[in-house]
């Protein structure tokens, strides 16, 4: 089942989901700048969302969330962090819920409560490093055990009946490209996401693209018709499209590259570079006013002041002056006062 996947023209671009970073505010706001060809959430953890979901007011899945204006965002869904990441608008489309996790009947309800919720597809993370994550079993501890993750692919086909994709790595402590990839080639999946680097490389070494390349060639030596997507070190559209180039990949994920230029995805060469498009200090500056009140407008007190903080970086950098404004944006105590400093 590929869904929205097979319509997609090629190469594509997608955002790459970060940690409390990409919630429904920034890929909106990216999205108004240069729109990527599929956005995912933050990776939520399937047993926080059976658990909210059963301990909400029932009235807490009514209606898709994506139906739900910014405005009027109920309390029992926007004061619940594993909810919180599942919003989203219809700017965002096709939109993807990714999901961790451990236990296939978990993975399965979880599912049934996205479908619900009205996403365009599911993709399960097999590849995040991250400490506390792999200790219990998840993610990029999954590489390799090939049994536990076809049970939770087919839970998560069987609860929701989207296209399924998965994000994973080359292997977790050595390389394992032919075996993983091999192995995922044939579940059935709408798309592979391969981060060129195994768990614990982390992102301290450069991403290995011709292991990606590998991944591309397993799928044409298959019958299989999964999408493979590369990921890893890639900072502009001009990188994107020499790694398509190059390895053959049907598209690229683009993460730490947008916190460097939100406009990433916009695909029109700029009118006298030529090359695509660069913020400039009063594009940046008017992006974050935006992002500060699409912020407030969206999660209004449920989330933390401070939470917003870590998106001024995004915008003021690379124009004289960024370093002592964003410093005292840092410092600012109140939406108040950040919006008094910009001005």
């Amino acid at each position: 089942m590929t869904g929205f996947w097979k319509s997609l023209s090629r190469p594509f671009w997608a955002m790459a989901p970060m940690e409390d970073v990409t919630d429904t505010v920034f890929r909106r706001i990216v999205a108004s700048v240069g729109k990527p060809d599929v956005c995912f959430t933050e990776f939520t953890n399937v047993d926080a969302i059976v658990y909210a979901v059963r301990n909400a007011q029932k009235s807490v899945l009514e209606l898709p969330v994506s139906l739900r204006s910014p405005g009027s965002l109920r309390a029992d869904f926007a004061s619940i962090p594993a909810l919180q990441r599942l919003y989203f608008s219809e700017s965002e489309r096709p939109i993807v819920a990714q999901i961790w996790g451990t236990d296939p009947q978990k993975f399965y309800e979880a599912s049934k409560i996205i479908k619900k919720l009205g996403f365009d597809g599911i993709d399960i993370n097999f590849g995040c490093p991250v400490r506390d994550v792999v200790k219990i079993g998840a993610c990029s501890a999954m590489i390799g055990k090939n049994s536990q993750v076809a049970e939770i692919i087919a839970a998560v086909k069987e609860g929701s009946k989207l296209p399924v994709s998965i994000k994973t790595r080359i292997g977790f402590k050595a390389i394992v490209t032919e075996e993983w990839i091999g192995f995922l080639l044939g579940q059935g999946l709408a798309a592979i996401t391969v981060h060129g680097r195994t768990a614990v490389e982390l992102s301290s070494v450069p991403a290995h693209w011709e292991e990606i390349g590998k991944a591309v060639s397993l799928r044409d030596q298959s019958e299989s018709e999964t999408l493979i997507v590369g990921n890893g070190d890639v900072k502009s559209l001009e990188e994107a499209r020499e790694k398509v180039r190059e390895y053959g990949v049907d598209g690229v994920m683009i993460g730490r590259g947008v916190l460097e230029n939100p406009a990433i995805f916009n695909s029109k060469p700029a009118c006298r570079s030529g090359r695509f498009l660069i913020l400039n200090r009063t594009q940046k500056l008017k992006l974050l006013n935006q992002h500060l009140k699409l912020w407030e407008e969206t999660w209004g007190e449920h989330k933390n002041f401070a939470a917003f903080k870590k998106y001024v970086k995004v915008y003021v950098r690379d124009f004289e002056g960024a370093g002592e404004l964003r410093a005292r944006l840092m410092n600012a105590a109140s939406y108040s006062d950040l919006r008094q400093i910009l001005g």
